[in-house]
């Protein structure tokens, strides 16, 4: 059974299928060509609320590198094609109170159909 990994930052870009890279801390027994179930959140749900499910996903490639080594190219892969690269670290750094340099998983990925 796929593992559940949440895209509630990144939910409409999930949807439009406008996301293939997603940067997550942690997820480092994730391999290539593992199925993972895309959903808009696992925690924080209410009482009688369920997963909801986006899509499934395949897992093309997972590296580690600094949060701050983010591209252009790689924000419009993850969903954000107007964000430079120094507004994105910024957006993750507020979001999850991390350090700019920190090691993050980089998870490359295709939509299945």
């Amino acid at each position: 059974m796929p593992r559940n990994m949440s895209f509630s930052m990144t939910t409409q870009q999930m949807r439009e299928q406008t996301k293939t890279v997603t940067r997550r801390f942690g997820w480092n027994f994730l391999k290539a060509g593992e199925v993972v179930n895309a959903v808009e959140k696992t925690m924080g749900l209410r009482k009688g609320e369920k997963i909801k499910l986006l899509c499934q996903i395949k897992i093309l490639s997972v590296r580690g590198e600094p949060l701050n080594a983010i591209t252009q190219e790689d924000c419009a892969r993850e969903g954000f094609p107007d964000m430079s690269p120094d507004n994105f670290v910024h957006m993750l750094v507020q979001h999850y109170r991390v350090d700019p340099t920190q090691s993050v998983n980089r998870i490359e990925f295709e939509f299945l159909p």
